[in-house]
């Protein structure tokens, strides 16, 4: 193991505020458990792109993945599937715009679970990849202080373009798109949130009750 894994858990975690966009991100807000993960090499070869299902229990949502214009987010992101770090996970956060409640995000992933965490990444932002910040994106929460992405990430109903990197803010990682399950990703956005929990731009945003991942796994790609 990397020996400044656990100084860098401890950094991240203290600030760990996993996108405060507009609508307004800074995840996650579990407490932690005690052991860390030991890492595991990610995927040293991916196609172009890969699909990956989600199988919630709302239904389904099937996400493109683009590994030729952001290899490291998506070698990630792999990683987290091909080891069952999501299996059981939730989405437990549904931040919706004020006055346009159809649109926002939400969240989901190992909510800083030790035991589930890989290290963190380089941060690849919009202005290296060209992905940007469109409606049905899959991007990667971070901390603000700007480490990189562990195992947090975030769907958009919505454009988003304040996510981009612009000038000195670097953004968020996008890193694919959903092309099914929309109406899953909509109906958890309009699910019941307690008022009271959640900490910063967060509070109001805690699903009632989070939704469970019950898998994530690769799938072969099908000719469009």
């Amino acid at each position: 193991m990397n020996p400044r894994f656990p100084t860098l858990l401890l950094a991240v975690c203290l600030l760990f505020g996993c996108g405060e966009p507009d609508s307004q991100a800074s995840a996650t807000d579990a407490a932690a458990e005690t052991n860390v993960a030991t890492p595991v090499a990610a995927p040293t070869k991916l196609p172009d792109t890969v699909r990956v299902r989600l199988e919630t229990e709302q239904g389904p949502i099937l996400l493109e993945l683009n590994a030729k214009h952001a290899p490291v987010t998506v070698a990630n992101f792999i990683a987290y599937v091909d080891q069952g770090r999501f299996d059981g996970t939730t989405f437990y956060r549904a931040a919706p715009t004020k006055g346009a409640p159809e649109r926002g995000f939400i969240q989901g992933g190992i909510r800083r679970n030790y035991r589930l965490m890989l290290p963190p990444i380089a941060h690849e932002p919009t202005s290296k990849t060209g992905i940007r910040h469109e409606a049905g994106a899959i991007s990667m929460a971070r901390s603000e202080t700007g480490a990189g992405a562990m195992g947090d990430f975030f769907i958009l109903t919505a454009a988003m373009p304040q996510m981009d990197a612009k000038g000195d803010e670097h953004g968020y990682a996008a890193f694919g798109r959903v092309i099914e399950g929309m109406d899953v990703v909509r109906r958890i956005l309009a699910a019941p949130t307690v008022a009271n929990a959640g900490r910063g731009a967060m509070r109001g945003q805690m699903l009632e009750k989070p939704v469970r991942i019950v898998s994530a796994r690769r799938v072969e790609s099908q000719v469009q």
